[in-house]
């Protein structure tokens, strides 16, 4: 895969770092958006396709960018097709930094040094060229002012956008209330894009679990199914991310 194009998790990070402050809105939704943004990615490079609401890997060989090599040979490792659902909730630990880091060295964020209430060392991260960031904006604006379908790589980030919540942060207000409906309904234009962000969703409203649990739950009885519900929240739905070292201030300062 050529650099010379940007992923689509990058975009989306790009999307969500608020030039003012330096952070990432919706900083916990996001790590589930970038994890399915790999997904999408992989999928527009040939590697993996969708097998009704499971990921299947159809191409092994890697795409030449480390991160999503990565994931290719965690979804290779499996053996079988996974549940999207299942894959965006697993850990993903430091993948939001990661890709910080990954647009810190290509040049398209500069990371300020600070501090949280002047001793908790942080780090921001102000987008250097904006150029980059207005064009994804545009793309976004376009397809949703003129109602002709996008391209499927504009589709399918419209669709994540939509998913982690980005939309009140690109248009807020009552007046962004029409653009934020139809970056909605962009999400039916990639089909991909469509099931990965309702995998998102599906992870934040904590549905993941809910199949593998149900048949055991009906044939409980009242007491097996209250201890069902008690010990079945989805605790893998948002990443841990470790608290050691640099890195980790880092983290807290980009959320």
């Amino acid at each position: 895969m050529g650099r010379s194009r940007r992923t689509i998790p990058e975009e989306l990070l790009l999307l969500a770092l608020d030039p003012t402050t330096g952070t990432t809105a919706q900083p916990q939704s996001l790590d589930l958006g970038l994890a399915g943004a790999q997904l999408v990615e992989l999928a527009l490079a040939g590697r993996i396709a969708p097998d009704g609401d499971r990921i299947a890997v159809v191409m092994p060989r890697p795409t030449g960018d480390p991160t999503l090599d990565s994931a290719l040979e965690l979804l290779r490792r499996r053996g079988s097709p996974v549940r999207a659902v299942h894959w965006i909730g697993g850990p993903r630990l430091g993948l939001r930094q990661t890709y910080l880091t990954h647009l810190e060295r290509c040049g398209m964020v500069h990371a300020v040094e600070g501090q949280m209430c002047g001793v908790l060392p942080t780090t921001r991260y102000q987008a250097t060229e904006t150029a980059i960031s207005r064009e994804i904006r545009a793309r976004l604006d376009n397809a949703i002012r003129t109602g002709v379908p996008p391209d499927p790589r504009t589709a399918a980030l419209a669709a994540l956008a939509h998913a982690v919540g980005l939309g009140k942060h690109l248009y807020p207000g009552n007046e962004g209330r029409s653009s934020r409906s139809r970056l909605r309904d962009l999400i039916r234009h990639d089909p991909m894009g469509g099931l990965v962000a309702h995998a998102v969703m599906d992870v934040q409203n904590g549905a993941a679990a809910q199949p593998r649990r149900a048949p055991a739950a009906a044939a409980a009885g009242p007491v097996r199914q209250s201890a069902t519900r008690a010990t079945a929240q989805p605790a893998a739905g948002v990443p841990v991310q470790s608290r050691h070292g640099r890195g980790s201030m880092a983290r807290v300062g980009a959320r």
